[in-house]
């Protein structure tokens, strides 16, 4: 099994900026893609931005420019750095991974770390 662990949610002003980190750990044998998503009450849970593992990116169109997300191969780490926040932004982040542990790719996610952003 694989194991993502987020960090770095909080509360923080319109403007303001925030790092969440993830770490992947457990029985990895390989990772692909790595990404975070959010959720807004009420709302589906939507891909903020992606890296595969040759390092090309992609990110929600409102928050290119914005945020940007890094990983670490050799540590099983993604972040994703957050500038200019608005109240919109306002959500439970959530980490991603498409790894294999034992026998087969699956899905993996982390529990979320909430991010409010106030105006």
């Amino acid at each position: 099994q694989v194991q993502l662990v987020e960090s770095g949610g909080g509360l923080v002003q319109a403007g303001g900026t925030l790092r969440l980190s993830c770490a992947a750990s457990g029985s990895i044998r390989s990772i692909q893609s790595m990404a975070w998503f959010r959720q807004a009450p009420e709302k589906q849970r939507e891909l903020v931005a992606s890296m595969s593992t040759d390092g090309s990116t992609h990110y929600a169109d409102s928050v290119k420019g914005r945020f940007t997300i890094s990983r670490d191969n050799a540590r099983n780490t993604v972040d994703l750095q957050m500038n200019s926040l608005k109240p919109e932004d306002t959500a439970v982040y959530y980490c991603w991974t498409f790894a294999l542990s034992s026998t087969a790719y699956k899905n993996y996610w982390g529990q979320g770390t909430q991010v409010t952003v106030s105006s």
